[in-house]
């Protein structure tokens, strides 16, 4: 064992002490990539079977994030339409009140419904007995976004002059249990697309490496590098996922025009770059999940 870590240690002391040549690094990285290709190209028909696959599983994947995100900035708009109605005490400073209502956070808006004009809409809607009007002055309050409801409920029924408070209860857990689910629901398709990208290229690398065997084994006896071993197994496998992901872009393409046409018919603004959001993470997923499954496979089968 110790010598071991003796010789492992002179090794690094004579590697640090040898002048590098760019040219000769350039001639090793391009020897990697032939290397790289000649594995794709040893596969055959595979390839085109594990790029279908990835591509559908990354498919899937950007379409139900797609989905989710838009399904977000609806619910947070729904929500944000959602209003706390806030009576006002009678003698109140209905300014005063206003203003600190106006303070709390994550409040997006006040109306003021003086009881006068609620009395007399009221009127117009239904037939009421002639009496004195026994309604209360009223604010009707917008807030943020659906999940910062209950909060600002709380703060508005601690202002002084605010007699009662209501809101649309039901609506409100109904929008946050919608989207609780698209949340569950999309984290769960990434966990399953990166077990899947994982599974697929650790099998195709496995297959890789038993076809180049022999010739793995000529190489670490010459004493060849361990990366110049791995390098080619992990390009490859992040090959696969990087032409998967290119694929699975263009049906992402088609759910996401689809989608902007549901909210042009909601009239409800898209989820602020969530094109590229999705791209840039189909492409991550796509290439270091298989990068990363590559490099599992050669650590369980080369030991390098």
């Amino acid at each position: 064992m110790a010598n071991g870590q003796t010789r492992r240690k002179i090794k690094q002391k004579v590697k640090s002490h040898i002048p590098k040549d760019w040219l000769t690094e350039v001639r090793i990285l391009y020897r990697m990539l032939i290397e790289t290709f000649k594995g794709i190209m040893q596969a055959g028909l595979i390839n085109v079977a594990i790029v279908t696959t990835m591509a559908a599983i990354l498919t899937i994947f950007g379409a139900l994030f797609r989905s989710s995100l838009s399904l977000q900035s609806i619910v947070n708009e729904l929500g944000g339409n959602l209003q706390i109605s806030a009576y006002i005490s009678q003698g109140a400073d209905i300014s005063k009140t206003i203003n600190e209502i106006k303070k709390l956070e994550h409040v997006k808006s006040i109306k003021f419904i003086s009881k006068d004009t609620a009395w007399k809409d009221l009127k117009k809607e239904i037939d009421v007995p002639d009496v004195n009007n026994p309604l209360p002055d009223t604010l009707h309050i917008k807030v943020d976004v659906v999940d910062n409801i209950d909060g600002v409920l709380a703060s508005v029924k601690s202002v002084n002059g605010i007699k009662d408070t209501g809101y649309a209860k039901d609506w409100v857990n109904k929008f946050k249990t919608l989207n609780k689910v698209s949340h569950t629901v999309t984290f769960l398709v990434v966990i399953f697309a990166c077990i899947l990208t994982i599974t697929i290229i650790n099998n195709t690398i496995q297959l890789v490496i038993q076809s180049r065997k022999e010739e793995i084994e000529i190489m670490r006896l010459m004493g060849v590098s361990n990366w110049y071993i791995k390098f080619p197994l992990v390009l490859q496998g992040a090959i696969y996922g990087f032409l998967g992901a290119i694929i699975a872009i263009f049906p992402i393409n088609v759910v996401q025009s689809y989608l902007h046409k549901l909210h042009d018919f909601l009239m409800i603004p898209s989820f602020f770059f969530a094109q590229p959001i999705v791209i840039l993470s189909v492409l991550f997923i796509g290439i270091v999940f298989s990068a990363g499954g590559s490099l599992m496979c050669i650590k369980k089968h080369l030991r390098v």
